[in-house]
């Protein structure tokens, strides 16, 4: 009786020693963690906003309504209703290519939509350089039938969708094996065609997924800064998105203006990481549900 009351004593021990230990380990964790996202995230995004309004609200308002500013906001916009909506279309299509047909070549066409991930942007900018540029694969006959790409509106497009084109796709791909194709092929088996099934059956069902994808595609693009900064021209009021902006403003010591800019793109970002994580318990919960 006795030895057996000195084993579980022991165990006992034993067991506040692991718990003890346990809940120190998380403590100095979550410390650490909190401790390196107040250094590397939230100072700096105060600092942004401090420095935003250093001098007042009449001088961040005339910052951001500066003509220049406008530009580079507008031009952001319509980039962005460009390349989202062809990214989200791309997206579904190879989602739906990878996830319902097996076909030679398909482990390659997973590779490639992972390429945009492992190229350097600034890389890809000089691609389309090479490519579209005056003196470029196509830069003369694209000349002679007077298109521009390179440093107008086109390449900047094109150099944004290229490092956003796998978002959509990247999230659809893993949402649509788990949930299998059995209700598709039960539609197709009722008599619905291709399309059909499509739009009452697929697209309700990854509807959270791609929504999901579409928010990252769209803060992708909006931040994209290398790509874009090699095939744009840097011309003011034409070619400037708006990290091209902040960065001439801070180049010529333009410091508020060029903070108050910034701090209109830390704004979507917070906008963006809220509605990330909205949607993302969404999907878990579309997930769970199929």
């Amino acid at each position: 009786m006795g030895k057996e009351l000195t084993k579980l004593n022991v165990q006992t021990q034993i067991q506040t020693h692991q718990s003890f230990g346990t809940k120190t380990t998380k403590a100095v964790l979550v410390a650490i963690v909190y401790l390196f996202l107040s250094i590397f995230l939230l100072l700096p995004l105060a600092a942004i906003f401090i420095k935003a309004f250093e001098k007042g609200a009449d001088v961040y308002l005339a910052s951001i309504t500066d003509p220049g500013a406008l530009s580079a906001i507008r031009l952001t916009l319509i980039v962005l209703a460009i390349t989202v909506p062809l990214s989200a279309v791309f997206g579904i299509a190879a989602a739906w290519l990878v996830t319902k047909y097996d076909f030679k070549g398909k482990n390659v066409l997973v590779t490639l939509l992972d390429l945009p991930f492992a190229v350097s942007p600034v890389i890809a900018g000089l691609v389309f350089v090479l490519l579209f540029g005056t003196t470029g694969v196509f830069g003369p006959w694209l000349l002679d039938h007077g298109v521009k790409i390179v440093y107008s509106l086109p390449g900047i497009v094109l150099a944004t969708l290229f490092v956003t084109l796998p978002f959509v796709a990247r999230e659809l791909i893993p949402f649509m094996q788990s949930q299998g194709s059995s209700e598709e092929e039960a539609s197709l088996t009722l008599g619905a065609g291709g399309w059909k099934t499509f739009w009452y059956i697929t697209l309700p069902n990854i509807k959270w997924a791609l929504l999901y994808g579409v928010i990252l595609c769209g803060a992708r693009a909006i931040g994209e800064f290398g790509a874009v900064s090699v095939v744009s021209g840097h011309i003011r009021g034409e070619t400037n998105t708006m990290p091209l902006h902040i960065e001439i403003l801070y180049n010529e010591y333009q410091f508020s203006a060029a903070f108050a800019v910034a701090s209109l793109m830390s704004i979507l970002a917070l906008i963006t990481l809220v509605l990330k994580n909205i949607l993302e318990k969404k999907t878990k919960t579309a997930g769970k549900g199929a």
